[in-house]
Formats: structure tokens, C-alpha cells, sequence
């Protein structure tokens, strides 16, 4: 492939030339520093294209807040954390509030996780209050609602102007979600999150769907889905085995943290999946895997390998143990039923 450059050899130049000065000091040039002229080089096409002002600035905004994001993110980037979702409109004496709060506080000072929300009012409100300090708030600027809520650390808010890339600090950031009543906003976040890991464009998660007992959410959408998404093949029943609902917080945190007793992470390498793990399954293991879960490999077997070259070179968790299938990326209720079993085999 050629490389991403402007075809200006002097102006080219004068780009590697830049990034070069603008390395961090003693650090030498990082190995990704050619992304960095990627941007540079775009921006610059960008001019030549003579595009529209609105979205040049819609562009250098979303780049600027995701820089940002990033950056704050990047100080906390060993501990996992889950995104709690629902209502701004959910006053304090509402039960799902006290229950948002109960759950927050259980994740952050029971189970050593963290906690990020919209940083708005409502469950938002009351699941920043139950995390304290452990807590961030990923703020959206609405003319209506814009100051995060007083419960939020002033170091961990991030405020967008852009839906989208808040979205997408959110989908990357969280290890879990947990969503409770809401409106068209909440609707909108747990059908993205369910999307995204339908189709394979995100890791698997655990997907929580969380309410007080009597307040009848939840069971109605699940009901819809069920007697109607299903039986007319607009998703799969094995898609039902992507989201849990509960009314309990000590289930919706054995759920969190029950996902990652022994899955740590997944990617992709020459179009194979790759299942990182913090525990070797046995050959036995593996051969009851691959007679239970045959059904999703398109060629070859589960199989256990160590750290490929490229995760190896990116020092990307060379350490751990592995399982590489050639995964079908349809069934991805299957492969959720796939780390629920790996779970299990944790010591």
C-alpha cells in the first residue's frame, strides 16, 4: 500500500521533519509517529479540498474533545470501569435512583471498579453520587443542560459538543454497562451498545438492563424483542444472550465482574480471533470447547497459541494465554456463550 502523503515531496518532508521536533522530549521518535503525520496530512487535504468551514469545524472540534478524553482516560487505563446509563429526568425520590446509587457505590468500593456516566441529573446523578471519587462524568453540551452534576471529580469530566464522540469515548472506556430507565437518549445508548456488539464492531461486554422491582421497564422492551424482534428473524434468539436483567445490585455485580473471572480481551489477527485469558485451559478443555462450540468456526479448531508476532511487537498482553478460532463474526450470542464457559473454568 502507498503511503498517506500529500504527493508534495517538500511538503512531505517538512512533515516528518515536524513530527520529528514535536516528539516527546528524550523519548525519541515514537514508533507511531507516522499516524500522526497521517492527521497532519489530512488536514491538509482537507484545505486543498477546499472544504466547508461547518465541517472544518466539526472535524477540529471532535478531534480536539477526543484528544482530550483520551488523555484523561489514559491515567486510569489498568482499571475497569462501567458505563451506567438512564434518565436525567429520574428525581431522587424515585426507586431506580436509590437503586442507581446503590449500584454505583457496590461496583466502586466493593468490586474495585469505576464508574462514568453523562454526568447530567437523574440516574446520572445518582450513580456519580454512589461512585464518589471513583467516578467520572462524560458531559454533553445541551442548551438546556449543561453544567455537569456536583457529584463528578472536576478532573474527570470531559465535555462534548458532539454526540458521536462521546459515544465513542464511552464505547471504548467502558468494560461493562449498566442501563436503566430512560428516554429516547437511554433507548438510543442501548441499542448502539447492542449493535456494535452484534455486528462485531466491539469487543463483547457485559450489557446490564437494571431497574427497582415494580417500576415495569424493562420487561416490556425485552417482551417486544422476544415476541417480535425474534420470531420474525430481525435478530437471532442467541442475540437475547447479549444484555441480563435484574433487579438485584449484587447479581448485576457478580454479572460485571463474572465476565472477566478468566476472558481478559479479544482481537483480530490475520483475520482470526484471538481470545486473550488469564487462566490455560487443558487439552480436554479445549477439546469439549470445540465440541460445543464448533458451530461458529469457520475452518480449522479452537486452538491454544501464545502471543502472535504483532501483539508481541505491540506489546500487546504478550504474557497471557490464548485460544485462536477462525470465528464466523455472525454469532455473536455463541461467542458470548463461549466466554460465559471459559468463565467457568477460571480457578
Amino acid at each position: 500500500m502507498p503511503p498517506y502523503e500529500l504527493g508534495d515531496p517538500a511538503l512531505d518532508r517538512q512533515i516528518r521533519r515536524l513530527v520529528a521536533a514535536a516528539a516527546p522530549e528524550g523519548g525519541g521518535l515514537p514508533p507511531d509517529a507516522h499516524l500522526a503525520e497521517e492527521m497532519i496530512v489530512t488536514a491538509l487535504r482537507l484545505l486543498r479540498d477546499r472544504a466547508d468551514r461547518a465541517d472544518l469545524r466539526l472535524i477540529n472540534t471532535a478531534l480536539k474533545e477526543m484528544r482530550y478524553a483520551f488523555l484523561v482516560f489514559s491515567r486510569y487505563r489498568d482499571v475497569r470501569k462501567a458505563a451506567v446509563f438512564g434518565s436525567a429526568r429520574t428525581p431522587a425520590s424515585d426507586p431506580n435512583y436509590a437503586l442507581a446509587e446503590a449500584l454505583a457505590a457496590h461496583l466502586a468500593w466493593e468490586r474495585g471498579w469505576m464508574v462514568m456516566t453523562g454526568a447530567g441529573p437523574g440516574i446520572m446523578e445518582a450513580a456519580n453520587k454512589g461512585a464518589g471519587e471513583r467516578s467520572f462524568g462524560v458531559n454533553i453540551r445541551l442548551p438546556f443542560e449543561d453544567e455537569p452534576n456536583r457529584f463528578v471529580p472536576p478532573d474527570r469530566v470531559i465535555n462534548f459538543k458532539y454526540f458521536f464522540p462521546r459515544k465513542l469515548a464511552f464505547v471504548k472506556e467502558s468494560h461493562a454497562f449498566v442501563l436503566f430507565p430512560g428516554g429516547f437518549g437511554t433507548l438510543d445508548e442501548t441499542l448502539e451498545t447492542l449493535t456494535l456488539m452484534q455486528t462485531g464492531k466491539s469487543d463483547l461486554h457485559p450489557v446490564i438492563l437494571m431497574e427497582a422491582p415494580g417500576t415495569g421497564y424493562w420487561q416490556e422492551w425485552l417482551a417486544f424483542v422476544r415476541n417480535t424482534l425474534v420470531p420474525q428473524g430481525m435478530i437471532a434468539d442467541d442475540d437475547l444472550s447479549l444484555v441480563r436483567f435484574t433487579h438485584d445490585v449484587a447479581e448485576a455485580g457478580n454479572e460485571v465482574t463474572r465476565f472477566y473471572a478468566n476472558y481478559h480481551s479479544q482481537r483480530y489477527v490475520d483475520g482470526r480471533l484471538v481470545l486473550r485469558l488469564l487462566h490455560p485451559p487443558t487439552p480436554e478443555q479445549i477439546e469439549r470447547l470445540n465440541e460445543a462450540f464448533g458451530d461458529i468456526v469457520v475452518s480449522g479448531r479452537i486452538e491454544a497459541v501464545t502471543a502472535t508476532p504483532v501483539e508481541a511487537e505491540e506489546g500487546d498482553h504478550p504474557g497471557l494465554p490464548r485460544l485462536r478460532l477462525h470465528f464466523n463474526r455472525r454469532s455473536l450470542g455463541r461467542l458470548r456463550a463461549l466466554i460465559d464457559h471459559l468463565n467457568t473454568l477460571a480457578p
